[in-house]
């Protein structure tokens, strides 16, 4: 395989750095948003809506921002979207009120996941055949490392916490500086075609499915889960390292979660994520109260949700017919993660409010045995017709598809004689 050359890194380190910059402050505000908001009193339902809202931008970003990219060109729309998620980040330190956030939260969801198109696209651009798994690779790191990163935020002192929001505001005006002084050259966005869902449900079943439930996983990670360990621990500390170990953990099995569904096929690690899932979540439920223990219940946790999708994307890989367009069927499946993390927190924190704290750790258990036994139940796909696994970062823009290397035949059977 053709080795990513030292020029090419330069030339697209820029594009590193933005993504770290954009990560770390996506990391803290995330999770900054659901603590700070019941730290104020706001009802977990409200919480769950505002957070919503988000991923709602998010959705709408995958349908409408690629218009305004093409329009404007690549640098304009990242100063544009950027400027929109440092306005956004700044006026939340104005003042609270709980409709005006959830306005703020939808417009940041959609400038994020814009920002994201544009990199992707430039990323996707700079890479050959041959480097855009090595790439991708390098990217999802970054993004889960920088991400990780942002979660030690939480533990400034209350005096500053006002501050946290200039922070965030500040991580994205970096990300500017780096893409401002680029000397890439602007790449096209090809306009997006749309899949039908049922058709899809009907060629891909599991991957649909099991990218929903990702999707809901995470999105309830980020959102939800903060609440419920400041609730039992009530110390900001703990929040902060047990989100940064749970996404270590979901770095960390990437590569051996692939590598055994690339021996062992994608059903079986599905269930076996969905199972995981559920047993960490019923030991959240009823193991005691321990610092060292949750700590090692967010690696657990972090092992299994954060590979589901990935894994669902390479089913897809997998039972596709080849006449069929791979670009469109994932970007599809992209927006079923978008949904399940739409889902999420409005799901979880009706359940917070109206039924128990432990709520979420009983829809993570209902949800991931559903996904094992429907993973089980479906049928083995041949080894002849197995693709590869691929890493993708814990949040995916629009073009992630296209930057996918499993649409380069030589790349694949190279990975597949790697693993034999």
């Amino acid at each position: 395989m053709m080795q990513p050359t030292k020029s090419m890194f330069l030339a697209i380190s820029s594009l590193f750095f933005s993504i770290g910059f954009l990560a770390i402050g996506y990391g803290m505000i995330m999770t900054f948003i659901g603590v700070f908001l019941k730290e104020q009193g706001t009802s977990d339902m409200v919480i769950g809506f505002i957070n919503a809202a988000f991923f709602l931008g998010a959705m709408a970003s995958s349908i409408f921002s690629q218009k305004i990219i093409s329009t404007v060109g690549h640098i304009r729309s990242f100063v544009t979207f950027a400027s929109l998620m440092v306005i956004t980040f700044l006026m939340h330190s104005l003042f609270l009120n709980e409709f005006f956030w959830g306005i703020l939260r939808l417009i940041s969801g959609f400038a994020f996941y814009g920002l994201l198109i544009i990199l992707e696209s430039w990323l996707n651009e700079k890479s050959s055949n041959e480097q855009r798994g090595q790439i991708l690779a390098i990217y999802t790191i970054i993004f889960y490392l920088a991400t990780a990163l942002g979660q030690l935020f939480l533990n400034i002192e209350n005096d500053f916490r006002h501050m946290i929001f200039s922070i965030g505001a500040v991580l994205v005006l970096f990300s500017v500086i780096f893409i401002a002084m680029t000397k890439i050259k602007e790449p096209t966005i090809q306009p997006f075609e749309r899949f039908s869902f049922p058709k899809l449900y009907n060629v891909v079943p599991l991957a649909v499915t099991g990218s929903f439930i990702g999707g809901f996983f995470v999105g309830g990670f980020f959102t939800m889960v903060p609440l419920y360990v400041l609730k039992v621990y009530d110390s900001k500390e703990v929040l902060s390292l047990f989100m940064m170990f749970t996404l270590l953990g979901g770095l960390i099995a990437q590569w051996p979660v692939g590598r055994l569904s690339d021996m062992y096929g994608r059903r079986k690690l599905i269930a076996f994520s969905g199972f995981f899932t559920a047993l960490a979540s019923l030991l959240f439920i009823i193991a005691p109260v321990n610092e060292f223990l949750v700590y090692l219940l967010g690696v657990i946790l972090g092992v299994s949700i954060f590979c589901i999708y990935p894994l669902s994307l390479s089913r897809a890989n997998d039972v596709i017919d080849e006449n069929k367009d791979i670009v469109e069927i994932s970007r599809a499946l992209l927006f079923a993660y978008g949904a399940g993390s739409f889902c999420a927190p409005i799901v979880i924190g009706l359940g917070f409010d109206y039924l128990t704290p432990h709520a979420i750790f009983v829809m993570f258990t209902v949800l991931g045995i559903y996904l094992a036994l429907y993973s089980l139940s479906r049928q083995r796909v041949a080894d002849d017709d197995m693709s590869v696994y691929v890493q993708v970062p814990v949040a995916s823009g629009a073009v992630m598809p296209e930057f996918d290397p499993r649409q380069d035949e030589e790349w694949v059977e190279e990975q597949q004689s790697n693993n034999e």
